[in-house]
């Protein structure tokens, strides 16, 4: 796929320009990109990433077609929430990857969608077919998945223009001084462990990450918390839940808390409710994913704890 682009902002830096024009594109692959010579400033080959790039100048990306996997069907139980000819939206369980990856080459939720749905293939391309965000491996909740191209671009472009609605519950250590806030802190690549994200300025190739939360219920030295998601960034919530001084509870990434004394399959946080407009109808849905057993187990707990004190 080729993309020209006529350049009609400010002076910028060619990757982060890029960055902000191709936002279904991270910037660590936009800068791949350009390092193997698929862009082009000015009809020529531009392989530095720094380069300043002025209003009139012309880019060229090439995008190299997704190397197709030998992705398999398998029977893998799904907890369907809403399902139609057009999407379908399921309550993912904690330990199930969305898609494969090195280390994950199959028992994903890809592998159960080909076998669920066998029209899938090809839809939003053949490495994620289907995918419309994504979910952590060990967190739970509503997940969106399209069965159509149509339904592909629609759902996509609705997360794009912050119309669909992504609400989460998740319980953090330590109780916040006030009962709602809003994070807005950009996100990107952890500059030493790259298997972790933090908060990292957009000058160091960060991206705006904006998460909104409220203080539901106040357990003693823990807190439950509600919070909904403007952008849609890796680790959001659990980065910026770690920025704020209350990381999420049994978080085994970006917490160092002590054991609670409950069995967690991972982090305590669940997607809880998700809003979209669907496709076709154009009316609204609304997706409620029941809280999974470990997640209420651990509210019983923190509350009995509380009568008790």
């Amino acid at each position: 796929m080729i993309i020209a682009i006529q350049v009609q902002a400010q002076s910028d830096r060619l990757d982060r320009y890029l960055a902000q024009e191709l936002s279904d594109l991270s910037r660590s692959r936009i800068q791949h990109l350009i390092e193997q010579g698929q862009v082009q400033l000015n009809d020529r080959v531009c392989t530095s990433k720094k380069i300043t790039i002025k209003p009139g100048d012309r880019i060229t990306v090439e995008i190299p077609d997704a190397q197709p996997l030998d992705l398999q069907p398998e029977d893998i139980p799904l907890d369907i929430l809403y399902e139609d000819d057009s999407l379908l939206i399921i309550n993912k369980p904690a330990g199930l990857v969305v898609h494969p990856a090195p280390g994950h080459a199959g028992g994903t939720l890809v592998n159960a969608l080909l076998a669920h749905c066998p029209n899938l293939p090809g839809i939003g391309g053949v490495q994620r077919p289907g995918i419309v965000h994504r979910l952590d491996k060990d967190t739970t909740g509503a997940i969106a998945i399209a069965k159509t191209d149509f339904a592909q671009q629609h759902l996509q472009a609705q997360l794009k223009a912050k119309t669909a609605r992504r609400e989460y519950l998740g319980v953090v250590y330590g109780v916040p001084k006030s009962e709602s806030g809003t994070v807005d802190f950009p996100i990107g690549r952890h500059p030493v462990d790259r298997k972790k994200m933090a908060v990292v300025s957009v000058e160091k190739g960060g991206r705006s990450a904006v998460t909104h939360w409220q203080t539901l219920e106040r357990l003693g030295n823990y807190t439950l918390m509600h919070f909904q998601l403007e952008t849609g960034r890796t680790h959001q919530i659990r980065v910026h839940s770690a920025a704020l001084g209350h990381p999420i509870v049994g978080d085994p990434v970006y917490s160092s808390g002590h054991s609670v004394g409950v069995n967690l399959p991972g982090q305590a946080l669940h997607a809880w409710k998700l809003k979209l407009q669907h496709p076709m109808s154009g009316e609204f849905i609304e997706a409620i994913a029941p809280l999974p057993a470990s997640f209420t187990t651990l509210l019983q707990v923190l509350r009995r704890r509380m009568a008790i004190a």
